[in-house]
């Protein structure tokens, strides 16, 4: 009969990396799940004025924004040191504003049509004339509900 040898040596046993992958793929999964992607990239500077009644947007995906400051230094050859209009991704002029209204209303569906609403994201050191000028542009295509974006006070 044969005998069998039976080995002393129990040392830690290796460690099992089968389910290393299987973890690491979940983990990359779920980030770009919840991760949200800027909607544009901004050429200009905003340092929003200070509130003191500052409230939040409830359906930020009801919103299409209008950006006006002193575009960044990179761009200051390019589009000058005055401060300009951003509309999505691209520079703009205040006759440019009923164009974007209409493709921003045709881009969503009847039911959000009524809920759209526009912000208009200024430096604290642009002049009210621009805005105002903005303002009546809106005024002029319809789009009627105008939110203000302010940072909130400290206390």
């Amino acid at each position: 009969m044969a005998r069998f040898k039976q080995k002393n040596d129990k040392g830690t046993p290796g460690l099992n990396m089968g389910s290393m992958s299987d973890i690491i793929f979940m983990l990359l999964f779920f980030f770009m799940v919840i991760t949200t992607m800027r909607e544009s990239t901004l050429f200009i500077k905003i340092n929003p004025p200070r509130g003191s009644e500052v409230t939040k947007l409830e359906k930020k995906n009801l919103v299409s924004y209008i950006n006006i400051g002193v575009p960044m230094d990179n761009y200051a050859a390019k589009y000058g040191t005055e401060p300009r209009i951003q509309l999505n991704d691209q520079i703009a002029d205040v006759s440019d504003i009923r164009q974007f209204v209409e493709l921003e209303k045709n881009a969503r569906s009847d039911q959000d049509k009524l809920l759209l609403t526009f912000a208009i994201k200024a430096d604290g050191k642009v002049k009210m004339g621009l805005i105002s000028d903005i303002k009546q542009e809106l005024r002029a295509s319809s789009a009627l509900k105008i939110f203000y974006n302010a940072a909130k006070e400290a206390k």
